[in-house]
């Protein structure tokens, strides 16, 4: 008979502080096959079953004669009770709700805009959380991707004045005042050189850097004043710990060296762009690079009109960052959809181009591989190697680490199901947010530090594939970057050792190969064990019970 999918019988241990795992296909076996019934078992109906029924049939009819003998006023206040509760499911109800989160969202992005700078910034962090957060938040923020401030044409004089001693129209052969796109810090324009080529030029605002400091201080005294009235609710640390990463962003010679840096890293993958700085028109507020046309990376439609497939852009996506994490270091912390555009190659592939390189994080190679372990070790089930590398980034409780990681539920002998998150384990992962906040705090403080933004980074493009559809197995995608990345790494203390290059090429495809076969049995054993207990139910040898079957479905 059907039933409705429930969490495993893990999850519910963990949400109650007492994490109780499903046994391995060996233990299983023996504990259910010790005694193996002859014929199948008719047995008595369960205790709280019967009381359930009891309840289910009793307290209606107790309800119906109490209101029949009730007095009018008694009866007009049962009538209230009822329609309350029938109230939170109603379309009714569901319609109000979302008019609230409208109404509150609408008030987070006019408060983004008017205050600007890094307001603007949490905003677009905010959209990342697409899983969490109700769908009226993440299509009003959208906004703040590239459509939030913008400043007047003086302004933009008064600044160019200030940093080249001439007025744009002096500089470029045209430059055109309307902004094509604005965001937390900056907004962008089109212009031509002197000698034709089409450029985008990116105009900090005039005010911010007097404003940062001031924006600042008064985000750690909001922080100070919550963290007060709820002391579970202290994210005043990591504003400490990022505030000079964030001032960084502020110098576009920076972010041009940055944009370099990572153009090189990546130049291997030919479908990646960097737009190139033209250094002569930049400065430490103005930056100027080769203007690149193309959609926002989560915009579909566009991408179909354009002939390319979502899922080679999703895999593309997904590989270039996880290069960055896994093996160069030098870690894009800000992708979100206003900086990754898609456009048709020469080759009529897609390709993706990085924008906004002003915010990034470098992770050290202990770090790293320990980060590129861990992912395998999750992705295999490997209990005993995600208790070792977690403890090698700082973290004790690593299973709680293991999710904040994937951003979902991880379920030790038992691979996902689907690319997306069930309504299930969505319903987890909130849970998890808010009865286990203090413990996931407690990861974060313990990690290194530059694994928070690398955290940004994963939460990012994982709400990119979602918001494609997750046309790829992004956690498969990434553990083959990982695997790849440490058996660089690994590589690298045999540099002078004769035909290095060549072992350290053998390496990475042996690693690779062991961990495609490793998850392939992984995969092919649990499909032959469900196979067997279904097999062995069928014949009467194993009882039927609710565990077994919660066991077959996951």
């Amino acid at each position: 008979m059907w039933r409705p999918p429930q969490l495993c019988r893990f999850h519910l241990a963990l949400l109650q502080g007492r994490p109780k795992p499903w046994p391995s296909p060996t233990a299983f076996f023996r504990r259910n096959l010790g005694a193996p019934p002859a014929r199948w078992p008719s047995r008595p109906q369960a205790l709280w079953k019967k009381a359930l029924s009891a309840t289910v049939l009793g307290v209606p009819l107790l309800f119906g004669a109490r209101y029949l003998t009730a007095e009018p006023q008694e009866r007009r206040r049962m009538r209230l009770v009822v329609d309350g509760v029938g109230r939170f499911s109603s379309p009714g109800y569901l319609e109000v709700m979302s008019a609230c989160h409208q109404r509150a969202a609408d008030a987070l992005v006019a408060g983004a805009i008017s205050n600007g700078g890094l307001y603007v910034k949490l905003g677009q962090g905010l959209c990342s959380f697409n899983h969490l957060l109700p769908p009226e938040y993440i299509k009003t923020l959208r906004v703040l991707e590239d459509r939030a401030l913008t400043q007047g044409f003086r302004e933009v004089d008064e600044l160019f004045l200030e940093d080249f001693r001439a007025p744009p129209h002096e500089l470029f052969q045209e430059f055109d005042y309307q902004p094509i796109a604005a965001a937390s810090l900056a907004q962008v324009h089109r212009a031509r050189l002197h000698d034709g080529t089409v450029v985008a030029v990116k105009v900090q605002y005039i005010d911010l850097r007097d404003r940062f400091e001031g924006d600042i201080y008064t985000l750690e005294l909001l922080l100070q004043l919550v963290e007060l009235m709820h002391p579970s609710f202290g994210f005043s640390w990591v504003l400490q710990d990022l505030k000079g990463t964030l001032a960084q962003e502020l110098d576009f010679e920076n972010e041009g060296r940055n944009a370099e840096r990572c153009a090189r890293e990546l130049q291997h993958f030919r479908y990646v762009v960097v737009p190139r700085v033209h250094w002569d028109v930049s400065s430490k507020r103005v930056l100027t690079a080769e203007f690149c046309e193309g959609c926002k990376v989560n915009d579909v439609e566009a991408i179909k009109t354009m002939g390319l497939a979502v899922r080679d852009i999703a895999e593309k996506l997904i590989k270039a960052f996880a290069e960055q994490i896994f093996y160069t270091g030098f870690v894009h912390s800000d992708p979100h959809p206003g900086n990754v555009l898609v456009r048709k190659g020469p080759d009529g592939k897609g390709q993706l181009v990085l924008l906004d390189h002003g915010l990034y994080q470098f992770l050290d190679e202990k770090d790293r591989s320990a980060l590129c372990q861990l992912w395998r070790a999750i992705i295999l089930r490997d209990e005993a190697a995600m208790k070792a590398h977690a403890a090698a980034l700082g973290v004790q409780d690593y299973f709680l680490f293991s999710e904040v990681l994937m951003q979902r539920p991880v379920r030790l002998r038992q691979l996902w199901r689907s690319r997306l998150l069930s309504r299930e384990e969505a319903a987890y992962m909130r849970d998890m947010a808010r009865e286990h906040f203090e413990e996931v705090m407690a990861v974060l403080k313990a990690l290194p530090r530059p694994m928070l933004l690398v955290l940004r980074n994963l939460n990012t493009v994982r709400a990119i594939n979602t918001a494609l559809g997750a046309p790829v197995d992004r956690y498969f995608l990434m553990a083959k970057s990982a695997v790849r990345g440490w058996s660089r790494l690994a590589g690298t203390t045999c540099q002078n050792v004769y035909g290095a290059s060549l072992l350290r090429h053998i390496r990475v495809i042996w690693e690779s190969l062991k961990f495609e076969v490793a998850l392939r049995l992984e995969t092919l054993s649990m499909r032959i064990t469900a196979l067997l207990v279904r097999v062995l139910v069928h014949l009467g040898l194993v009882p039927k019970t609710k565990a077994l079957y919660e066991f077959l479905e996951t």
